[in-house]
């Protein structure tokens, strides 16, 4: 399908009250310049009345399809802002306590470097307050090459330094950002904005293979996924999933989801839990999970007595050794093997038989796995020939039960990033904050990275937001508040964060348009395809 482009021009001063108002690194966008102020102030008037949010509305504009429009264009701060420098780390962390950081320095100036000290502070919109930490570096440079020299001369005196570009700290005023924005009006649209994992829920598949196979028109990646066999199943879910109204992942209690019903145009942005049961007679367990290892809970945010927390931990595994997993026949490989036993379950949830964990799960059926704890509650009770019936309840911040139609899908993310249309960013009950860890919620959320974002519009419009990252001298993408103002001014009322980093990938017609960090389209665990 040809793209019929039709380039909206605004001016660069109209533009950038645009985007500083939307609290922004200051804008450098690349449009066409007005020499002439009533000419400029006619177009930003004229501007003003389409449907185009003011801060993409000079950008390059596709129409994609009636209804689904594509703009792209760059956000910038002042010219030579950036630079390289040297971070010296105090026990592996980015950020240290102010006391930490003035010994630090004062190391650094006995062994003859000149070291500065940057406060960081929680950016405003952030569930919190005042001073992270602060940072410690040496020099600024214009290569990264007069960096790594500095760098290797500081661990060579046993100093523990990085190399970083200050591009990506996110300070205003600095930084640059590649953008897509698509914006989809489901009363002019009338395909369908769907989830899906691809050959199966365990493994990882391309957002562009996946939207080829369904003759997408536009795909993304979605949900935070397990990346490493070491913490669980790699491909599936790290919080919840479900698809076509099917649950295939328990909720990272707590954090944020994208609530996909019917047709998927319409997004409810829901924090959600689960609460899962097995039961045989009189007799009950919990459910720890859906399709993951047992013992193993990626983002944490469980029930049962996990460790170190019950609480969401944003890329932390978490681990139970008493717990009781279900796996359906989605999974698309066999149950990972292990110490304990699994139930087998046909559809009506008879024991077919009891078996050492690894095994196929049968179609129409599923397993129960279990260990520690788990594992003798189904030798005792999951006897050949008998029923066990689970029980799956999805509820809301509210506790009310949320109940899934046949076409419905939820994709998993975080954290919520616009609320009622103001900027909401909950670093704590996200598990975006660690307990102790300060640097994590500097790296991970305050500084810029690439991101895939999702909001809808007060007239009920999609709008989904990536940002290309980690590429110094062409795009370092968003921090989070960053992110949830530039969502915030393009009038989003609810927004949030999907999966971001090397995950993000944005395929119109079968082509990836973006550039993804990793210098090449990752394989992920699931995607949102915008189908004919």
């Amino acid at each position: 399908m040809a793209l019929v482009r039709r380039p909206f021009r605004v001016s660069v001063k109209a533009s950038a009250v645009a985007v500083a108002a939307a609290g922004l690194v200051s804008p450098g966008v690349v449009v066409d310049q007005y020499d002439n102020t009533a000419a400029a102030a006619a177009t930003m008037a004229a501007a003003s009345t389409t449907a185009v949010p003011r801060p993409i509305a000079d950008w390059q504009h596709d129409r994609l399809a009636s209804g689904v429009d594509l703009y792209q264009g760059r956000i910038s701060g002042r010219p030579g802002a950036d630079h390289w420098t040297v971070t010296v780390r105090a026990n592996g962390a980015h950020l240290a306590t102010e006391q930490g950081a003035q010994a630090l320095a004062e190391r650094l100036r006995g062994a003859g470097f000149s070291a500065r000290s940057e406060r960081v502070e929680w950016p405003r919109g952030s569930d919190r307050r005042g001073l992270i930490g602060v940072r410690v570096r040496v020099g600024q440079y214009t290569i990264r090459t007069e960096a790594d020299a500095q760098r290797q001369a500081l661990a060579a005196a046993g100093f523990d330094a990085i190399s970083e570009w200050t591009g990506a700290d996110g300070v205003p005023g600095t930084g640059l950002a590649q953008v897509k924005v698509a914006i989809i009006d489901p009363k002019r649209y009338g395909g369908a904005l769907k989830a899906t994992y691809g050959m199966g829920v365990a493994g990882r598949e391309k957002v562009s293979d996946m939207a080829v196979g369904d003759d997408a028109l536009l795909g993304v990646n979605a949900g935070f996924f397990v990346m490493e066999g070491k913490d669980g199943v790699p491909g599936a879910s790290a919080g919840i999933a479900a698809y076509d109204g099917e649950l295939q992942s328990a909720a990272t209690n707590g954090r944020i989801a994208a609530v996909l019903r019917g047709d998927g145009l319409r997004p409810e942005f829901k924090k959600l839990r689960t609460q899962l049961t097995v039961r045989a007679g009189g007799a009950s367990a919990i459910v720890d999970g859906v399709n993951r290892v047992p013992g193993l809970v990626r983002n944490c945010g469980g029930v049962g007595g996990d460790s170190p927390t019950e609480r969401p931990q944003h890329d932390v595994t978490c681990t139970d050794p008493d717990e009781i997993v279900e796996f359906t026949d989605e999974l698309g490989a066999g149950t990972p093997a292990g110490d304990g036993v699994e139930a087998v379950l046909d559809a009506s949830g008879r024991v077919r038989e009891v078996r050492p964990r690894g095994g196929a799960v049968p179609d129409g059926g599923s397993v129960l796995a279990g260990v520690g704890e788990g594992a003798s509650w189904l030798r005792a009770h999951a006897k050949p020939g008998s029923e066990l019936k689970v029980r799956q309840r999805i509820l809301d911040e509210r506790g009310r039960e949320l109940e899934l139609g046949p076409q419905d899908d939820i994709v998993n993310g975080g954290p919520e990033l616009v609320r009622d249309g103001k900027v909401a960013v909950n670093y704590g009950a996200d598990g975006i904050e660690r307990i102790g860890d300060p640097s994590f919620a500097y790296t991970w959320g305050i500084k810029r990275n690439p991101r895939m974002l999702l909001g809808v519009d007060p007239r009920g419009r999609v709008l989904l937001v990536a940002a290309d990252g980690r590429q110094p001298g062409y795009s370092d993408g968003f921090g989070l508040n960053e992110g949830a103002e530039l969502m915030k001014s393009l009038g989003a009322v609810r927004a949030m964060a999907l999966d971001g980093g090397g995950s993000v990938t944005t395929v119109v017609n079968g082509k990836v348009i973006n550039s993804p960090s990793d210098g090449t389209e990752r394989a992920v665990g699931d995607a949102l395809l915008l189908t004919r």
